[in-house]
């Protein structure tokens, strides 16, 4: 599930944004004001997307700008009540990924946060599965936002659920298909205790699996994602 930081003085917009995104299928938690969005950021730097107002009353979100990227380099959309073309420029000269013009409809504002996301994820090549990020061009995985220590076989392991989630995998194709560092044959016995130990790194249950499912009597899947 996507999450997203909303960082709005006004509490109308503010709880109306979050209201909305929530009924998306949107995690969202929101700062009034930028000292407030910098202690949000850092206990939730699993954030996805940050949506910042221009006009906050301790700080310009120009200037908040280069704080929230210090923390994390997560894409942020403008919110500002000027439509002049030096703001907007401004904005995207920083960097900024866009910009919407209040007022604004909320669609809008959603169809703009999916091509931010839509554009991010292509550029970097990352998969989402719930919490965990699997960031394909540094071989890495996350969870919530920290790393997770996967052997080699057990990154390969994971990615060949992460690329066909709509596949049943049969034991007996993963045991063709997965090679140890060795190239040696993994054997039934072994495949189950890597499917153990990915588990208790990924999952937030390990008893109570929600990203590397078994299919009773015939293998494993991808659970569902959140949206």
């Amino acid at each position: 599930m996507d999450k997203v930081l909303i960082i709005e003085d006004d509490r109308s917009i503010r709880e109306g944004l979050q209201f909305y995104l929530e009924q998306e299928n949107y995690e969202v938690v929101s700062a009034k004001d930028g000292s407030n969005a910098i202690d949000v950021l850092h206990k939730n730097i699993d954030t996805t997307i940050i949506l910042l107002d221009i006009n906050l009353p301790d700080i310009n979100g120009f200037d908040l700008f280069p704080k929230l990227k210090a923390i994390s380099n997560i894409p942020i959309i403008f919110l500002t009540a000027s439509d002049l073309e030096v703001s907007i420029v401004r904005g995207l000269d920083m960097g900024a990924d866009d910009y919407i013009t209040k007022p604004f409809k909320a669609r809008e504002l959603l169809s703009r946060i999916k091509t931010v996301l839509r554009r991010v994820n292509n550029k970097t090549n990352v998969i989402k599965i719930n919490n965990i990020t699997i960031d394909l061009n540094q071989a890495k995985v996350l969870k919530d936002g920290k790393d997770v220590m996967l052997t080699a076989l057990e990154y390969k392991i994971l990615l060949s659920f992460a690329l066909n989630p709509n596949v049943v995998f049969t034991r007996e194709k993963m045991l063709a298909d997965v090679w140890d560092v060795a190239e040696e044959y993994v054997t039934d016995n072994a495949l189950t205790v890597y499917i153990k130990r990915i588990r208790e790194k990924i999952e937030d249950d390990p008893s109570n699996p929600k990203i590397i499912i078994t299919v009773r009597g015939i293998g494993y899947k991808l659970g569902d994602r959140d949206a």
